[in-house]
């Protein structure tokens, strides 16, 4: 015996594509609450300072965010994308970071940042130097091929 195929139309389809999608989209994750993570604790006049924000989502994980999702404003200096650049001549101790959440201005953070005092006038190590000094763990002298020398 055959049984009738019941063709649903277009129409309807569409419709509860449409609602089944609006749920799925309502339930994603959302971000709760934001938070300045900085990579260091001083900003460098001249350079970019990279500004990293995450998001607290509602499920407890975190999310990267970038000036995609954050609306960046400080007191000195200026955004490109995440990263703070500030002018070799400012004067300044320290700069006010705000960050804004785009999609929800409720959430925000701010913070203080200090400039770095210190000159940098350090000199890094060459290759060579860092091969051939001894450590304290006992590790062994090695040539500029890599060989251990001596004993």
């Amino acid at each position: 015996m055959l049984k009738k195929i019941t063709i649903v139309p277009v129409k309807q389809l569409l419709l509860l594509l449409l609602v089944t999608t609006a749920c799925l989209v309502g339930r994603a994750q959302q971000v709760d609450s934001i938070f300045f993570h900085l990579y260091t604790d001083s900003l460098k006049k001249g350079v970019h300072n990279y500004i990293n924000v995450d998001g607290k989502l509602s499920n407890g994980h975190w999310l990267p965010l970038t000036s995609k999702e954050i609306d960046f404003t400080c007191t000195a200096g200026k955004f490109v994308g995440n990263s703070l650049v500030l002018d070799s001549a400012f004067k300044g101790e320290k700069v006010t970071v705000k960050a804004v959440l785009k999609n929800n201005s409720t959430i925000w953070k701010e913070i203080d940042i200090y400039l770095k005092k210190a000159a940098d006038n350090e000199r890094l190590r060459t290759v060579d130097e860092i091969l051939n000094t001894p450590t304290s763990s006992g590790r062994k002298k090695r040539n500029s091929k890599g060989l251990v020398t001596g004993t």
